[in-house]
Formats: structure tokens, C-alpha cells, sequence
């Protein structure tokens, strides 16, 4: 991985370019990226520092490692386009829905590939990577992946039959941890404290929830109930989630990502 060449630089190919660079792993003299708005790509450039390439027949022989980072509707009509010029390089794939079997469909055995589902907060470095177990690069090409993507947040690996799910958790969860947001920066606001200090309230509040649950280790539960006095404010409002169905609607959102998937 030594030259790497990005497939498509939208929101997501920009925070995972912009971590490799941060991280000093990988020179950004080595970091190429390819899109069909030059102008736009070049802009992006001058702000991240990959450096841009116009044609992509050129980004081909620029690199052997690829981030294919476009729409997953591309994917096809990219790798048709890209035909040969793949052979004995490696892709690492961060587009939904196209997992180690698909590609499996337009690529020789000689083109080597790891599909990884990150997700938005990568942006600020605290993104989950869930890696698809099953994968084909080289051990040595592998440990870079996980290296680089580990310097964006959170790295797990997951089986194929599983990667559905994690990405419904993990991908899909920030828009649902936004509306939580929202909701109770709206009770704020409905009682009085400002619209940008009730954002900042509530955003620090999950942050802060969040990361004493990673170092601690403690079940959930066990934060709550440490919360939760005797007769208390807290209990009383868990006990109002409770009637209205909070845990079930959080399971029923993950429900209706799965079913559309079947």
C-alpha cells in the first residue's frame, strides 16, 4: 500500500483521506484521487493535499492500492471501465452493499480486496470500521489497512453474514443519535436555555455517556441505574421513555433496515 489511489472523493473518501494523511502513515504525495467533477476534486485537493488526477486511466497506473469510494450503482460500469489495470492490485471497497461475494462476480483472483463499512464520525476521528473477515490481501497489505483505518476510530472485524447488521447499527445509527439529539435539545430549548447552548449540552452529554461506557466496560444498564435515585428525577424520566416505547422503537429501526434488505 504504498501508492493509493481513491475511487470517487465525496464526504466519506474525504474524511478517510484526510485521517490517512493526518496519521503520517502515508505521504500525501502517495495519495491520488479520481472524480468525474475535476474542478471540484481539484478544489478538494488543495484543502486535504492528495494530489488530483484527471483521467481515470491514469489514476490506474498511479496506484496500487484503490479506496473505491463512489456510489455503490458505479461500482459496475468502474470496474468494467477499469478492466485489466486491476489485475495483481488491491482494492479496499467502503461502498454499501458490495461485500467479498459480489466483487467475487467481476474480479480475477489476482485482484486482491477487503470491504470495510465506515461510518460519518470517522470525519472527526471516531468512526467505527467494521472490516469484512473474508478478504484477500496479502497479511502485510491487511495490517496497513487496519492501521490506517484505525487512526479514524474504532476497528472490528465481522463475518460476511454479519457486516448487514453491524452497517445497520453502526452506519445508519448516527442519523438516529441526531434525532435523540435534536429531541432533547428541543426539550431545552422548550424550557428556556438557547438553541447553540442546548446543542452543546446534549452533544457533550452523549460524548461524555458514550466514552465512560468504552473505558469503563460497564453494561449499560449498570450507568443507568447508577443515575437512577430512589424516588428520583432520573427514574421517573426512564420510566416515561419506557411508556412510550423508547427501546422498542430503537429496535424497530434497526427492524425495518433489515427487512428492506431481504
Amino acid at each position: 500500500m504504498e501508492k493509493i489511489g481513491f475511487i470517487g472523493m465525496g464526504n466519506m473518501a474525504q474524511a478517510l483521506c484526510q485521517g490517512f494523511i493526518n496519521s503520517g502513515l502515508v505521504n500525501k504525495e502517495n495519495i491520488f484521487a479520481y472524480a468525474p467533477h475535476f474542478e471540484k476534486l481539484k478544489a478538494n485537493a488543495q484543502k486535504i493535499g492528495f494530489i488530483p488526477v484527471e483521467k481515470f486511466s491514469d489514476l490506474l497506473d498511479k496506484a496500487d492500492t484503490f479506496i473505491m469510494a463512489c456510489k455503490p450503482y458505479q461500482i459496475e460500469d468502474v470496474l468494467k471501465e477499469a478492466g485489466d489495470k486491476l489485475k495483481s492490485k488491491a482494492i479496499v471497497s467502503v461502498a454499501a452493499g458490495w461485500d467479498f461475494a459480489r466483487y467475487s462476480n467481476y474480479l480475477t483472483e489476482s485482484t486482491r480486496l477487503q470491504f470495510v463499512m465506515p461510518n460519518t464520525p470517522a470525519m472527526v476521528g471516531e468512526g467505527v470500521m467494521l472490516f469484512e473477515e473474508k478478504n484477500s490481501l496479502t497479511t502485510q497489505e491487511h495490517e496497513k489497512a487496519v492501521e490506517l483505518f484505525s487512526s479514524l476510530g474504532l476497528v472490528e472485524f465481522l463475518p460476511s453474514s454479519l457486516m448487514g447488521i453491524g452497517g445497520a447499527v453502526t452506519g445508519c445509527g448516527p442519523a438516529f443519535v441526531d434525532l435523540f439529539m435534536e429531541s432533547y435539545a428541543d426539550a431545552a430549548v422548550k424550557y428556556g436555555i438557547p438553541r447553540k447552548t442546548a446543542y452543546s449540552l446534549v452533544a457533550q452529554m452523549i460524548l461524555g455517556s458514550a466514552k465512560l461506557q468504552l473505558e469503563t466496560g460497564e453494561h449499560p444498564g449498570v450507568l443507568k441505574d447508577n443515575v437512577c435515585s430512589p424516588n428520583g428525577t432520573t427514574i421517573r424520566g426512564v420510566c416515561a421513555l419506557e411508556e412510550n416505547g423508547f427501546r422498542n422503537a430503537c429496535i424497530k429501526s434497526i427492524d425495518e433496515i433489515m427487512n428492506m434488505k431481504k
